[in-house]
């Protein structure tokens, strides 16, 4: 299941007065779902941490991304995919988003975790090293090599959410079918 358009989610985000990026959101929405948040409508209001916030129309663009996003975090297949400007933006607004991205996973994974997710090694280190892009500044220009390695870091962060969805929701669900 693809995401939504951009143009779409920001519309929608707009018209809800949601004070975050729409990077920003997805990577609370994923963050909700891979520390064990469950995928209900009214997500902003988990996912930001305010109960007064309107719940998305049903259909929107924000409860797509909702579905999309538990739907490819649940698929064996790790076709799990970051919300990001396109390829051809600057180098800056690109990195910019995916800091983003990562500061709203650590928070809404912090919010649906309450602070007793048990990780594996893997998974702390892939926690940490997603605090450290998450306090990381975009550069304003750069070169391919720049190009590269931001290409290799969404990868990463695409790996890291994944294990994390691993350790807090897959194992939990593994463990409650053996007993």
């Amino acid at each position: 299941m693809e995401l939504p358009d951009l143009t779409a989610i920001e519309a929608e985000s707009r018209q809800l007065a949601l004070a975050a990026s729409p990077f920003e959101l997805h990577g609370g929405l994923c963050g909700w779902l891979a520390g064990g948040g469950t995928a209900v409508r009214e997500w902003p209001a988990k996912v930001l941490a305010d109960d007064a916030l309107p719940t998305p129309a049903e259909g929107g663009a924000l409860d797509e991304l909702r579905e999309a996003s538990a739907a490819q975090l649940a698929d064996r297949s790790f076709d799990f995919a970051l919300l990001l400007p396109a390829s051809d933006t600057s180098l800056a607004e690109r990195s910019g988003a995916l800091f983003d991205w990562c500061r709203g996973f650590l928070g809404g994974f912090g919010l649906a975790g309450g602070g007793k997710i048990k990780l594996s090694d893997e998974g702390q280190e892939a926690l940490a090293d997603l605090g450290k892009l998450a306090a990381a500044q975009p550069q304003s220009d750069g070169d391919e090599e720049d190009e590269i390695a931001l290409v290799e870091i969404e990868e990463f962060v695409r790996v890291a959410v994944l294990l994390l969805h691993g350790d807090c929701v897959l194992a939990t669900q593994h463990r409650q079918r053996l007993n």
